[in-house]
Protein backbone atom coordinates (compact mmCIF):
# COMPACT_ATOMS: atom_id res chain seq x y z
CA UNK A 1 0.00 0.00 0.00
CA UNK A 2 1.16 3.75 -0.84
CA UNK A 3 0.34 6.13 1.76
CA UNK A 4 0.96 9.93 1.03
CA UNK A 5 0.06 13.19 2.85
CA UNK A 6 -0.70 16.15 0.49
CA UNK A 7 -1.24 19.27 1.58
CA UNK A 8 -4.35 21.10 -0.20
CA UNK A 9 -3.90 24.84 1.50
CA UNK A 10 -1.34 25.32 3.89
CA UNK A 11 -2.81 28.63 5.41
CA UNK A 12 -6.30 26.55 6.59
CA UNK A 13 -4.41 23.46 7.47
CA UNK A 14 -6.24 21.29 4.79
CA UNK A 15 -5.19 17.91 3.28
CA UNK A 16 -5.82 14.84 1.68
CA UNK A 17 -4.70 11.93 2.90
CA UNK A 18 -4.37 9.47 0.28
CA UNK A 19 -4.09 5.15 1.14
CA UNK A 20 -3.61 3.41 -2.45
CA UNK A 21 -3.84 -0.14 -2.44
CA UNK A 22 -1.93 -2.52 -4.73
CA UNK A 23 -3.16 -3.82 -8.30
CA UNK A 24 -1.99 -5.92 -10.54
CA UNK A 25 0.25 -8.86 -10.22
CA UNK A 26 -0.72 -11.49 -7.52
CA UNK A 27 -4.48 -9.00 -7.27
CA UNK A 28 -5.12 -10.80 -10.90
CA UNK A 29 -7.96 -8.94 -12.37
CA UNK A 30 -7.78 -6.08 -10.57
CA UNK A 31 -6.16 -3.32 -12.24
CA UNK A 32 -8.00 -0.61 -11.23
CA UNK A 33 -9.96 0.05 -7.61
CA UNK A 34 -13.50 1.85 -6.67
CA UNK A 35 -12.12 4.68 -3.88
CA UNK A 36 -13.92 6.05 -0.88
CA UNK A 37 -13.07 10.05 0.38
CA UNK A 38 -13.55 10.03 4.21
CA UNK A 39 -15.14 13.40 5.77
CA UNK A 40 -14.87 12.95 9.66
CA UNK A 41 -17.13 15.48 11.52
CA UNK A 42 -16.61 17.67 14.34
CA UNK A 43 -19.44 20.46 14.41
CA UNK A 44 -16.33 22.63 11.74
CA UNK A 45 -14.32 23.01 14.37
CA UNK A 46 -12.17 20.03 14.09
CA UNK A 47 -11.97 17.14 12.37
CA UNK A 48 -12.24 13.79 14.63
CA UNK A 49 -9.41 10.98 14.40
CA UNK A 50 -11.96 8.45 15.45
CA UNK A 51 -13.91 9.46 12.19
CA UNK A 52 -10.75 9.30 10.05
CA UNK A 53 -8.43 6.12 10.17
CA UNK A 54 -10.67 3.59 11.57
CA UNK A 55 -12.78 4.15 8.99
CA UNK A 56 -10.55 4.17 6.13
CA UNK A 57 -9.00 0.98 7.56
CA UNK A 58 -12.21 -0.61 7.15
CA UNK A 59 -12.86 0.73 3.28
CA UNK A 60 -9.16 -0.88 2.71
CA UNK A 61 -9.91 -4.09 3.81
CA UNK A 62 -12.48 -4.21 1.02
CA UNK A 63 -10.65 -3.17 -1.27
CA UNK A 64 -11.71 0.17 -1.62
CA UNK A 65 -8.89 2.66 -1.86
CA UNK A 66 -9.72 5.13 1.20
CA UNK A 67 -8.49 9.17 1.05
CA UNK A 68 -9.42 11.49 4.25
CA UNK A 69 -10.01 15.03 3.94
CA UNK A 70 -9.09 17.25 6.39
CA UNK A 71 -11.19 20.34 5.69
CA UNK A 72 -10.98 23.93 6.75
CA UNK A 73 -12.25 24.26 10.42
CA UNK A 74 -13.18 26.97 13.30
CA UNK A 75 -12.66 30.35 12.29
CA UNK A 76 -11.52 29.21 8.22
CA UNK A 77 -14.82 27.06 8.13
CA UNK A 78 -16.69 29.87 5.85
CA UNK A 79 -18.48 28.52 3.17
CA UNK A 80 -18.17 27.77 0.87
CA UNK A 81 -14.85 26.86 1.83
CA UNK A 82 -15.15 23.32 3.06
CA UNK A 83 -17.08 22.70 0.22
CA UNK A 84 -13.88 23.96 -2.04
CA UNK A 85 -11.38 21.73 -0.14
CA UNK A 86 -13.78 19.00 -1.12
CA UNK A 87 -13.56 20.25 -4.64
CA UNK A 88 -9.93 20.01 -4.76
CA UNK A 89 -9.79 16.98 -3.17
CA UNK A 90 -11.74 15.77 -5.94
CA UNK A 91 -10.19 17.04 -8.94
CA UNK A 92 -6.61 15.98 -7.10
CA UNK A 93 -7.78 12.43 -6.90
CA UNK A 94 -9.40 12.59 -10.58
CA UNK A 95 -6.01 14.12 -11.77
CA UNK A 96 -4.14 11.22 -10.21
CA UNK A 97 -6.78 8.69 -11.46
CA UNK A 98 -4.91 6.90 -13.62
CA UNK A 99 -1.20 7.21 -11.66
CA UNK A 100 -3.41 5.46 -8.38
CA UNK A 101 -5.67 3.06 -10.27
CA UNK A 102 -9.01 4.85 -9.06
CA UNK A 103 -11.80 4.07 -11.54
CA UNK A 104 -13.19 7.35 -11.72
CA UNK A 105 -16.71 6.44 -11.57
CA UNK A 106 -16.79 4.67 -8.13
CA UNK A 107 -15.91 7.09 -5.58
CA UNK A 108 -18.28 7.47 -2.87
CA UNK A 109 -17.80 9.84 0.01
CA UNK A 110 -18.09 8.94 3.64
CA UNK A 111 -18.91 11.63 6.24
CA UNK A 112 -20.11 11.89 9.95
CA UNK A 113 -21.73 14.27 11.09
CA UNK A 114 -20.81 17.63 10.05
CA UNK A 115 -18.19 16.07 7.66
CA UNK A 116 -21.96 14.54 6.83
CA UNK A 117 -22.94 18.15 6.55
CA UNK A 118 -19.77 18.15 3.72
CA UNK A 119 -20.62 14.80 2.14
CA UNK A 120 -24.17 15.66 1.54
CA UNK A 121 -23.16 18.84 0.18
CA UNK A 122 -20.85 16.86 -2.23
CA UNK A 123 -23.43 14.82 -2.86
CA UNK A 124 -26.06 17.85 -3.87
CA UNK A 125 -24.61 21.16 -4.63
CA UNK A 126 -20.93 20.07 -5.96
CA UNK A 127 -19.31 20.35 -9.53
CA UNK A 128 -17.80 16.98 -9.27
CA UNK A 129 -19.74 14.93 -7.43
CA UNK A 130 -19.43 11.49 -5.44
CA UNK A 131 -20.95 8.12 -7.25
CA UNK A 132 -22.44 7.07 -3.72
CA UNK A 133 -22.48 9.03 -0.22
CA UNK A 134 -22.35 7.40 2.82
CA UNK A 135 -23.57 9.81 5.29
CA UNK A 136 -23.30 8.85 9.21
CA UNK A 137 -25.30 10.75 11.50
CA UNK A 138 -25.02 13.63 9.28
CA UNK A 139 -26.40 17.06 9.65
CA UNK A 140 -28.61 17.90 7.13
CA UNK A 141 -31.77 19.71 8.08
CA UNK A 142 -31.55 23.42 7.68
CA UNK A 143 -32.04 24.26 11.50
CA UNK A 144 -29.62 21.92 12.91
CA UNK A 145 -27.26 22.98 9.51
CA UNK A 146 -27.36 27.00 11.15
CA UNK A 147 -25.86 25.75 14.72
CA UNK A 148 -23.14 24.89 12.92
CA UNK A 149 -23.23 28.39 11.42
CA UNK A 150 -25.73 30.75 9.83
CA UNK A 151 -23.51 30.01 6.20
CA UNK A 152 -23.91 26.37 5.59
CA UNK A 153 -26.99 25.18 3.49
CA UNK A 154 -29.82 22.73 4.17
CA UNK A 155 -28.80 19.24 2.03
CA UNK A 156 -32.11 18.27 2.44
CA UNK A 157 -33.71 21.24 0.49
CA UNK A 158 -30.69 20.57 -2.06
CA UNK A 159 -31.80 17.14 -2.62
CA UNK A 160 -32.83 16.36 -6.75
CA UNK A 161 -32.71 14.48 -9.64
CA UNK A 162 -28.76 14.35 -9.80
CA UNK A 163 -28.32 13.67 -6.63
CA UNK A 164 -26.25 10.39 -5.88
CA UNK A 165 -27.15 7.33 -3.94
CA UNK A 166 -27.14 7.34 -0.34
CA UNK A 167 -26.76 4.79 2.44
CA UNK A 168 -27.76 6.46 5.43
CA UNK A 169 -27.07 5.23 8.95
CA UNK A 170 -27.80 7.16 12.65
CA UNK A 171 -29.38 6.34 16.08
CA UNK A 172 -32.67 7.00 17.30
CA UNK A 173 -31.08 8.73 20.94
CA UNK A 174 -28.77 10.97 19.31
CA UNK A 175 -29.03 14.01 21.14
CA UNK A 176 -26.49 16.08 19.20
CA UNK A 177 -28.07 15.96 15.62
CA UNK A 178 -32.00 14.82 15.89
CA UNK A 179 -33.20 11.98 13.89
CA UNK A 180 -35.41 13.47 12.24
CA UNK A 181 -32.40 14.97 10.18
CA UNK A 182 -31.90 11.44 8.53
CA UNK A 183 -35.69 10.96 8.06
CA UNK A 184 -36.13 14.11 5.85
CA UNK A 185 -33.37 12.92 4.14
CA UNK A 186 -34.61 9.82 3.37
CA UNK A 187 -37.84 11.13 2.21
CA UNK A 188 -36.14 14.01 -0.31
CA UNK A 189 -34.58 11.09 -1.70
CA UNK A 190 -37.75 8.93 -1.94
CA UNK A 191 -38.89 11.52 -3.90
CA UNK A 192 -36.41 12.42 -5.99
CA UNK A 193 -36.80 8.18 -7.27
CA UNK A 194 -33.00 8.22 -5.91
CA UNK A 195 -31.71 4.49 -4.40
CA UNK A 196 -31.10 4.33 -1.02
CA UNK A 197 -30.74 2.43 2.28
CA UNK A 198 -31.07 3.79 5.49
CA UNK A 199 -30.25 2.38 9.47
CA UNK A 200 -31.69 3.82 12.08
CA UNK A 201 -30.51 2.26 15.71
CA UNK A 202 -32.78 2.19 18.38
CA UNK A 203 -30.16 3.83 20.77
CA UNK A 204 -26.76 4.93 20.78
CA UNK A 205 -24.37 7.91 21.10
CA UNK A 206 -23.66 10.40 18.59
CA UNK A 207 -19.78 10.26 17.22
CA UNK A 208 -20.06 6.02 17.67
CA UNK A 209 -18.16 6.11 14.18
CA UNK A 210 -17.74 2.05 12.98
CA UNK A 211 -18.79 1.08 16.65
CA UNK A 212 -15.95 -0.54 17.57
CA UNK A 213 -15.01 -0.17 21.26
CA UNK A 214 -11.40 -0.05 20.36
CA UNK A 215 -12.65 3.28 18.98
CA UNK A 216 -14.50 4.06 22.03
CA UNK A 217 -15.89 2.04 25.03
CA UNK A 218 -19.61 1.83 23.76
CA UNK A 219 -20.41 -1.69 25.05
CA UNK A 220 -23.31 -0.70 27.77
CA UNK A 221 -24.76 2.59 25.49
CA UNK A 222 -24.44 0.99 21.85
CA UNK A 223 -26.13 -1.89 20.60
CA UNK A 224 -23.58 -4.37 19.46
CA UNK A 225 -25.38 -5.07 15.78
CA UNK A 226 -24.88 -0.81 15.09
CA UNK A 227 -21.47 -1.37 13.95
CA UNK A 228 -22.85 -3.47 11.07
CA UNK A 229 -23.44 -0.03 9.57
CA UNK A 230 -19.88 -0.78 7.98
CA UNK A 231 -20.27 -3.67 6.52
CA UNK A 232 -23.65 -2.94 4.94
CA UNK A 233 -22.32 0.24 3.47
CA UNK A 234 -20.07 -1.63 1.78
CA UNK A 235 -22.26 -4.05 0.29
CA UNK A 236 -24.49 -1.38 -0.82
CA UNK A 237 -21.42 -0.09 -3.01
CA UNK A 238 -20.92 -3.55 -4.25
CA UNK A 239 -24.67 -3.36 -5.53
CA UNK A 240 -23.88 -0.12 -7.04
CA UNK A 241 -20.64 0.17 -8.18
CA UNK A 242 -20.04 -3.96 -9.03
CA UNK A 243 -17.71 -6.44 -7.11
CA UNK A 244 -14.50 -7.57 -7.62
CA UNK A 245 -14.05 -10.24 -10.34
CA UNK A 246 -11.54 -12.03 -12.70
CA UNK A 247 -12.24 -9.77 -15.92
CA UNK A 248 -12.94 -6.52 -13.61
CA UNK A 249 -15.46 -5.64 -12.10
CA UNK A 250 -18.81 -6.64 -12.30
CA UNK A 251 -21.95 -5.36 -13.31
CA UNK A 252 -24.08 -3.33 -10.46
CA UNK A 253 -27.17 -4.80 -9.60
CA UNK A 254 -28.60 -1.84 -8.27
CA UNK A 255 -29.52 1.07 -10.19
CA UNK A 256 -28.69 4.85 -8.90
CA UNK A 257 -32.88 5.79 -9.14
CA UNK A 258 -36.03 3.67 -9.02
CA UNK A 259 -36.67 4.74 -12.07
CA UNK A 260 -35.73 6.89 -15.24
CA UNK A 261 -38.68 9.41 -14.96
CA UNK A 262 -36.87 12.20 -13.63
CA UNK A 263 -34.52 11.81 -17.09
CA UNK A 264 -34.48 13.70 -19.79
CA UNK A 265 -35.02 11.31 -22.43
CA UNK A 266 -37.71 8.40 -22.09
CA UNK A 267 -36.03 4.58 -21.67
CA UNK A 268 -37.10 1.28 -20.89
CA UNK A 269 -36.50 2.06 -16.82
CA UNK A 270 -39.15 4.66 -16.80
CA UNK A 271 -42.29 3.86 -15.32
CA UNK A 272 -45.11 2.34 -17.56
CA UNK A 273 -47.71 5.27 -16.94
CA UNK A 274 -45.06 7.64 -18.58
CA UNK A 275 -44.21 5.79 -21.57
CA UNK A 276 -47.75 4.71 -22.24
CA UNK A 277 -48.61 8.59 -21.71
CA UNK A 278 -46.54 9.60 -24.83
CA UNK A 279 -48.16 9.02 -27.95
CA UNK A 280 -44.62 8.97 -29.86
CA UNK A 281 -43.54 6.37 -27.50
CA UNK A 282 -46.58 4.05 -27.67
CA UNK A 283 -45.85 4.66 -31.36
CA UNK A 284 -42.38 3.01 -31.15
CA UNK A 285 -43.15 0.55 -29.33
CA UNK A 286 -46.49 -0.54 -30.91
CA UNK A 287 -45.12 -4.18 -31.94
CA UNK A 288 -44.45 -4.79 -28.45
CA UNK A 289 -47.28 -3.25 -26.96
CA UNK A 290 -49.22 -5.46 -29.30
CA UNK A 291 -47.61 -8.43 -28.01
CA UNK A 292 -48.41 -7.40 -24.67
CA UNK A 293 -52.23 -7.27 -25.34
CA UNK A 294 -51.83 -11.03 -26.21
CA UNK A 295 -49.77 -12.00 -23.53
CA UNK A 296 -50.99 -9.94 -20.31
CA UNK A 297 -54.40 -11.18 -18.73
CA UNK A 298 -55.78 -7.81 -17.08
CA UNK A 299 -56.86 -8.53 -13.09
CA UNK A 300 -60.22 -9.43 -13.78
CA UNK A 301 -62.50 -9.96 -17.11
CA UNK A 302 -63.81 -6.39 -17.06
CA UNK A 303 -60.97 -4.76 -16.57
CA UNK A 304 -59.29 -3.79 -20.34
CA UNK A 305 -55.64 -3.65 -21.18
CA UNK A 306 -55.93 -0.20 -20.50
CA UNK A 307 -57.01 -0.37 -17.09
CA UNK A 308 -54.41 -3.10 -16.47
CA UNK A 309 -51.29 -0.91 -17.54
CA UNK A 310 -52.77 2.03 -15.43
CA UNK A 311 -52.95 -0.58 -12.22
CA UNK A 312 -49.28 -1.32 -13.38
CA UNK A 313 -48.43 2.49 -14.01
CA UNK A 314 -45.99 2.69 -11.66
CA UNK A 315 -43.40 -0.30 -12.82
CA UNK A 316 -40.57 0.14 -14.73
CA UNK A 317 -41.62 -1.70 -18.71
CA UNK A 318 -38.40 -2.77 -18.38
CA UNK A 319 -39.23 -4.82 -15.05
CA UNK A 320 -42.77 -5.83 -17.01
CA UNK A 321 -41.34 -7.02 -20.25
CA UNK A 322 -38.69 -9.13 -18.18
CA UNK A 323 -41.17 -11.21 -15.66
CA UNK A 324 -43.49 -11.53 -18.70
CA UNK A 325 -40.44 -12.55 -20.79
CA UNK A 326 -41.68 -10.71 -23.76
CA UNK A 327 -39.01 -9.11 -25.88
CA UNK A 328 -36.47 -9.55 -23.79
CA UNK A 329 -33.70 -10.24 -26.87
CA UNK A 330 -35.12 -6.76 -28.61
CA UNK A 331 -34.25 -4.43 -25.11
CA UNK A 332 -31.23 -3.10 -26.80
CA UNK A 333 -33.22 -1.64 -29.56
CA UNK A 334 -35.95 -0.92 -27.95
CA UNK A 335 -34.44 1.40 -25.59
CA UNK A 336 -32.21 2.63 -28.18
CA UNK A 337 -35.79 4.02 -29.77
CA UNK A 338 -37.24 5.45 -27.02
CA UNK A 339 -34.28 7.26 -25.63
CA UNK A 340 -34.72 9.48 -28.59
CA UNK A 341 -37.92 10.65 -27.35
CA UNK A 342 -38.02 13.78 -25.39
CA UNK A 343 -39.63 12.41 -21.61
CA UNK A 344 -42.06 15.10 -21.52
Amino acid sequence: MEYKKIVLNKERNVSLTAMILDVGGEYRGIDARPAVLVIPGGGYMFCSDREADPVAAAYLRAGYHAFILRYSVGADALWPRPLQDYEEAMALIDEHAADWHVLRDKIAVVGFSAGGHLAGAAATLAKRRPAAAVLGYAVLREDTAHELGEDKPSIVAAVDENTCPCFLFATRTDSVVPIQNTLDMMSALNRCQTSFECHIYPYGPHGFSTGDPSIQGLETVFPRRGENWVNDSIAFLRDLFGDFGSQGMSEPVLRSHVNDDAMAWLSLDCSIARIFGNPEARRALAPTIQVMRERIQPFTPEMSFEDMMQALGKMALRELLTERGIHTERFDALNAALQKIPNI
